[in-house]
């Protein structure tokens, strides 16, 4: 080798050792961040390691929750973020009716309670009649980004005055040890794959669905195609504007039908955006149908009611379920 291309094979390896070093930074502003790819599970632990230790590591892991809810509290997102849900609540009434309850005024207890402390029973017992279900938060034991977003879940149960157990979670990704943890924080961990046709059986239930994918928001329209029920739900997930964005409107049409069709019937707030949680609630908005506005829609928008299907739909970011059943209603029997 020559003495030239000696010196050029020893720029180039310090030229790769450097970019290796930097963060990697888009060439341009973009208009609009695409989700942040949801947390995948790790690979299985060698023996020894600490997930080999479920009651040691089960403690690092409530640790460590605790310790993002602490972060979180003190944060510039999560108050700024209050301040956007207690702007649904104005006089206007955007809000719908069935979602009044809703509390998010301060109580003299709240600062009394350690964050995610248990049994996380209401503040004022008996004045809360909203259900929680939760999809897609990936693995929280082991990505910070999944754990922010638990931490967040946890802080909003608290701050509405939802009890634990009326909040419902499942992602087929959980480990059992992310299973024992969830049972241990208070919450009903759902044991089969609804693949969001969950419905709320006339309940108002809020849906906490951070970037998941857009079958599972598809599905849970589908699960409760109407008026009557669409008013009961409230979405904090994906910006669905951000969807009709980001598609063609033949692919949304043809592949999200129940996105595209509930589009003018609804309203919805992006959550605030501060540079520590940029990835973990990026593209994150609020969402709810005000009765009014779906009573506005076409009547033959209701008469359609096919069974989402995906079979010509490229990248499907879902975990399909081996068995299928009809949709699910409320909470599971104890």
């Amino acid at each position: 080798m020559t003495s030239g291309g000696a010196r050029r094979d020893v720029r180039g390896a310090m030229a790769a050792a450097a970019a290796a070093a930097e963060p990697w930074q888009a060439a341009g502003p973009r208009r609009k961040r695409r989700p942040a790819a949801r947390c995948r599970r790790a690979r299985e632990p060698a023996a020894g390691s600490l997930e080999a230790e479920p009651e040691t590591d089960s403690r690092v892991v409530l640790r460590r929750i605790r310790e993002a809810e602490e972060d979180l509290l003190l944060s510039d997102f999560w108050s700024l973020a209050l301040e956007h849900l207690e702007q649904l609540k104005t006089p206007r009434g955007t809000l719908s009716k069935a979602l009044g309850n809703l509390h998010l005024d301060p109580s003299p207890e709240a600062s009394d309670a350690a964050p995610g402390s248990l049994p996380g029973e209401p503040l004022v017992p008996g004045t809360c009649h909203l259900k929680c279900v939760c999809y897609g938060l990936g693995n929280f034991a082991t990505c910070v980004i999944a754990r922010n977003q638990l931490a967040f879940l946890l802080l909003f149960l608290e701050k509405c005055q939802i009890p634990r157990r009326h909040c419902c979670v499942y992602d087929p990704l959980f480990s059992q040890l992310e299973i024992a943890v969830l049972d241990g924080l208070g919450v009903t961990v759902l044991r089969e794959n609804e693949e969001g046709r969950r419905s709320v059986g006339g309940e108002p239930t809020v849906f906490y669905m951070p970037h998941c994918g857009a079958a599972l928001y598809n599905n849970l329209l589908w699960g409760n195609w109407s008026a009557d029920a669409l008013s009961k739900l409230l979405v904090v997930g994906n910006s669905f504007r951000g969807l009709e964005e980001r598609l063609l409107a033949r692919v949304l049409q043809k592949n999200y039908p129940y996105i595209a069709k509930v589009l003018q019937g609804l309203e919805e707030r992006g959550l605030p955006q501060t540079p520590r949680y940029t990835d973990v609630f990026n593209d994150t908005s609020v969402h709810w149908f005000p009765a009014r506005k779906l009573q506005q829609l076409p009547a033959d928008t209701w008469a359609f009611r096919e069974e989402p299907d995906y079979r010509d739909c490229e990248d499907l970011e879902i975990i399909r379920s081996r068995t299928r059943g009809p949709p699910a209603a409320g909470l599971p029997a104890p």
